[in-house]
């Protein structure tokens, strides 16, 4: 490590007031903070000391994080090889590093799984971080302040947020509409109102509906690679596309019948992950784990999360109560809502987003519930949008700094009543 020091300082002239690339100075910085910790520190009070700083609490949720990746990247390649017709090898450079590497296409075989799933992620990741990162460099070098972390985990978030199968053209549109029109425009990290992630995943499924919410999206397999009876839609979709139940009938959701590769899809499935769907959402044990982590470490918001979990059940419970005939998301129980789409990972990572949410503890149950009431109600009432989470968490987004303003608002009321006594 020594030597890595002496090698940065050795080039630090360079990039410093007066060196021949002082313009690039933001990009060293970031290199040299992002392998050591800063050298500078307040010298004069007052100042508090704390060992969590902003690269430590990116990197606490980047770990959060790993529980998602690992299982998303497994079920990848898992709905890949299982997708395939029996003795059929695809084509492509992915399908030839696996044959290269003897690995097969068996989706028994669980590092099969995962190295195909990674050769489908890793792509998008690297794209991600190369248009944001070099998006954030170049801010930080037209406004001269030092690169900011904020990018870090939204570079993680944005790829575990979208299917497998998107083009990389379109992650690079959706990476620069998202730092540059989420987070710049609005003045850099601390000071955006939406989640830029989510901004990103906005922008594509409105502006690319069919790459990026379609039926065959959800499945990296090409027409020519011959599989046979096998359909990429979420569950949400299929839910949401069932045929209308007879009146009379005892309630049976879709998902009960439904069948991936000639096998039943149960609630532990989608528990698990085990489930067609964007990268990193389909397992909500994994969100479970990196919820722990966030919540052990103090990183993330647990009233937010419960707050969210209470609305959507509150909701879910309503709608059930009043039922229908002809819309079966009407009848979807809870505890489908919550391992099905992106409730869980919205809950964990995105709601729990400290720069958009809610500051104030009472304002906290109030942007969770909402978030929680929005996304249920959307999937349910509104058959265009079958996955409400990202609306419901981009609408609350805007709504938290009212909520801060109305709940800080009132206790300078009673503050004054009290005073005036």
């Amino acid at each position: 490590m020594k030597f890595l020091r002496d090698l940065f300082d050795k080039q630090a002239p360079l990039f410093e007031k007066g060196g021949k690339l002082e313009v690039l100075y933001p990009l060293y910085e970031a290199i040299d903070t992002f392998h050591f910790t800063p050298g500078k520190v307040t010298a004069t009070a007052p100042h508090v000391r704390d060992a969590l700083d902003l690269k430590r609490l990116m990197m606490t949720v980047v770990i959060a994080l790993f529980p998602a990746i690992l299982i998303g990247l497994w079920n990848v390649g898992y709905q890949i090889n299982a997708a395939l017709a029996p003795d059929v090898v695809p084509e492509g450079w992915r399908a030839a590093i696996i044959s290269a590497v003897g690995l097969g296409f068996s989706p028994g075989n669980p590092l099969a799984c995962f190295v195909h799933g990674a050769l489908y992620f890793v792509p998008i990741l690297i794209v991600t971080f190369m248009v944001g990162g070099g998006i954030e460099v170049i801010f930080a070098m037209i406004n001269r302040h030092d690169v900011n972390e904020g990018f870090f985990v939204t570079g993680f978030l944005i790829p575990l947020i979208l299917p497998p199968t998107i083009p990389l053209w379109q992650v690079a549109l959706a990476t620069a509409f998202g730092v540059i029109i989420g987070k710049e425009a609005f003045g850099g990290t601390g000071m955006n109102i939406f989640n830029p992630a989510l901004v990103a995943r906005a922008f594509l499924y409105f502006a690319y509906p069919a790459q990026n919410s379609g039926e065959d999206v959800w499945t990296p397999i090409a027409a020519e690679q011959a599989v046979d009876g096998f359909s990429g839609a979420t569950l949400l979709a299929r839910v949401a596309e069932a045929p209308p139940v007879e009146a009379g009938n005892a309630y049976q959701t879709a998902i009960s019948s439904m069948e991936i590769n000639e096998k039943a899809v149960t609630w532990f499935d989608a528990f698990m992950g085990v489930i067609p769907g964007s990268i990193g959402e389909t397992s909500t044990l994994a969100c479970l784990l990196g919820a722990a982590i966030l919540l052990i470490t103090g990183v993330a918001s647990w009233r937010i999360m419960a707050a969210m979990l209470g609305g959507g059940l509150a909701m879910t419970l309503l709608l059930n109560l009043v039922g229908s005939d002809t819309n079966e998301m009407m009848n979807l129980p809870f505890h489908w809502h919550f391992v099905v789409g992106g409730f869980a990972f919205g809950m964990v990572f995105m709601a729990t987003e400290p720069v958009t949410a809610a500051y104030t503890q009472q304002g906290k149950y109030i942007y969770g519930a909402g978030i929680g009431i929005l996304a249920v109600l959307v999937r349910v009432v509104n058959p265009a949008f079958p996955e409400g989470v990202m609306l419901a968490i981009l609408f609350m987004n805007l709504m938290a700094p009212l909520i801060d303003h109305a709940i800080v608002s009132k206790h300078i009321s009673r503050r004054v009543a009290r005073s005036a006594v």
